[in-house]
């Protein structure tokens, strides 16, 4: 999506995908999957939408800016992981397999998110690479499973949806 296809429909679509995410983050919070060391937002599972939609890239950051606002990670989640669902949202606009839309996700969050959330536990001493490794998987692991269980099924439920399917843009 260029500045010149900008539209009011692009806007819209956006803010759609923004609060469909930052609603399914509260409800995952409230569950209490929100955040922490083991994390399945409910909202990762729209991480998949750019390989059909470009509006979902800045969709997908500004929602998860809004989400990372009750983050109890502070500013470094805040920066960090909305830079990380952002660059996993344009990774994943550049896919042309349905079944790899997950991993730009799956991989940016474990290395970004994963570091926040060691620094956060400990900060840059002795125990930083172990906290780092054991979050980096957790985190990855959930992102897989809400991915590849609810966002890959989500794809596919789009595509056959000729309501929805008419927004989608191939690449």
């Amino acid at each position: 999506m260029s500045v010149s296809k900008f539209s009011a429909r692009s806007l819209a679509l956006s803010g759609v995908i923004a609060a469909l995410y930052a609603a399914l983050s509260l409800v995952s919070t409230a569950m209490g999957l929100g955040f922490g060391t083991v994390q399945l937002r409910l909202s990762e599972a729209l991480c998949v939408l750019p390989i059909l939609f470009p509006e979902a890239v800045p969709g997908l950051a500004v929602g998860c800016l809004v989400t990372n606002l009750l983050s109890p990670y502070g500013a470094a989640d805040l920066i960090f992981g909305t830079l990380a669902t952002l660059l996993a949202a344009v990774l994943t606009r550049r896919i042309r397999k349905r079944a790899l839309a997950p991993l730009p996700t799956i991989l940016c969050n474990a290395v970004i998110v994963g570091a926040v959330i060691a620094f956060a536990e400990g900060g840059t001493g002795g125990a930083f690479w172990t906290a780092y490794a054991f979050n980096a998987f957790t985190v990855g692991l959930g992102e897989a499973l809400v991915t590849y269980i609810l966002g890959l099924p989500l794809l596919r439920w789009i595509e056959k949806t000729p309501a929805l399917r008419q927004f989608s843009q191939p690449l």
